[in-house]
């Protein structure tokens, strides 16, 4: 019995040590690679690129009154719709003093030249009825009154003009009436009722009362880098993705680029313009953050297959077509338009063929 289980012993303990070795040999085989099946598509490729602004009107304009003083009322606010001529606000005008004593004495001096004008004029007229006087000075006299007259309505609405800012004849063409330039809509009331103003003129450009812009005609403002400007021109298609508005692209089509550029962040950017073509009753604000992508190339309905398949010999590009399950050869193809992720194949697979792609890692077959 001893020497049985000695015996069985040792064959045990060469069966484990066999067994252990069988196990090692198996785990230091390399398991065979498995990698993707992927299929040529047809889809639509479109080469783009992308530029960053706002859109904003066209035509804004900032209306400034004429004269200064203090509003005395506002006739719009934010939003409201004006046309051309409409009247926005009213100013009150805080006469100077000084300009103001010289218009009374004026008026005054004015009235006293009249009366003596008048005498005259009613004396002559007296002796020129008796033909006492020649029709020379009669006429003379005639005139002298008429003019004192004048002066008197001059000086009058010189006074009207210092302390209202509107003269009796012309109340409807008054500078203190504020009214505006274009039809659109009004954008902003920067001023409050008893804010002051003061005038545009060659020295200082003044209050601004309102600001005014056509709605209707807008356009997208915006950068594009010097890497990219030189694949772009007037008249490219454009489709537009606002922030504020989700799950809709506006078109447009561009219509102007900077002949030059400026710095921003270390690299030179240049200003793009781009018409909205809004339809009928759609409203953007004026302001609004934008994306543009502005189309270089299309290419409609083509074979094309993930870029990341490709691979490069020197300058040449090529695939691995499946031959057989797990094989593959290499196979050479004449590519086209790319748009980051698909390229378009023009020659030397068909849509039929299986291509090789990425290595399937142990485990994740079945995931």
């Amino acid at each position: 019995m001893k020497k049985f289980f000695k015996i069985f012993g040792f064959v045990l303990l060469g069966a484990i040590f066999l067994g252990t070795l069988g196990f090692l040999y198996q785990k230091s085989q390399a398991k065979p690679e498995v990698f993707k099946d992927e299929t040529p598509l047809i889809t639509n490729i479109i080469q783009k690129t992308v530029a960053t602004g706002s859109v904003v009107p066209r035509k804004e304009v900032e209306v400034k009154p004429q004269v200064s003083g203090i509003i005395q009322k506002l006739y719009v606010q934010a939003g409201d719709k004006v046309k051309e001529g409409d009247i926005l606000a009213k100013v009150k005008i805080i006469p100077d003093m000084v300009n103001l004593n010289a218009a009374e004495a004026r008026v005054a001096k004015s009235k006293i030249s009249l009366e003596d004008a008048q005498l005259d004029y009613d004396r002559v007229s007296k002796l020129y009825d008796k033909q006492v006087v020649s029709r020379e000075d009669y006429q003379k006299s005639k005139i002298a009154y008429e003019g004192a007259k004048a002066e008197v309505v001059a000086a009058e609405n010189n006074l009207d003009l210092i302390r209202k800012g509107v003269t009796k004849s012309s109340e409807k063409t008054t500078n203190t009436l504020i009214r505006a330039t274009i039809t659109g809509m009004v954008l902003d009331v920067p001023v409050k009722v008893g804010n002051s103003v003061i005038q545009s003129n060659t020295f200082n450009d003044g209050t601004t009362i309102a600001t005014l812009a056509d709605m209707n005609d807008m356009i997208f403002d915006g950068k594009v880098d010097e890497t990219e400007v030189g694949k772009i021109r007037e008249g490219m298609p454009i489709e537009l993705t606002i922030g504020a508005i989700e799950n809709e692209k506006f078109d447009a089509s561009l219509e102007y680029i900077s002949p030059k550029g400026e710095e921003e962040n270390g690299a030179i950017q240049f200003e793009i313009k781009a018409k909205v073509n809004l339809k009928k009753d759609q409203f953007i604000r004026a302001g609004y953050s934008a994306n543009a992508d502005i189309v270089l190339a299309r290419r409609d309905s083509v074979l094309a297959v993930p870029e990341g398949l490709l691979q490069f010999d020197n300058d040449s590009a090529y695939v691995e077509v499946e031959t057989q399950p797990q094989q593959y050869e290499k196979r050479y193809v004449k590519t086209g338009l790319s748009d980051g992720i698909n390229i378009e194949i023009k020659d030397g697979i068909t849509k039929d063929d299986h291509l090789k792609g990425a290595k399937v890692e142990p485990g994740s077959q079945n995931s």
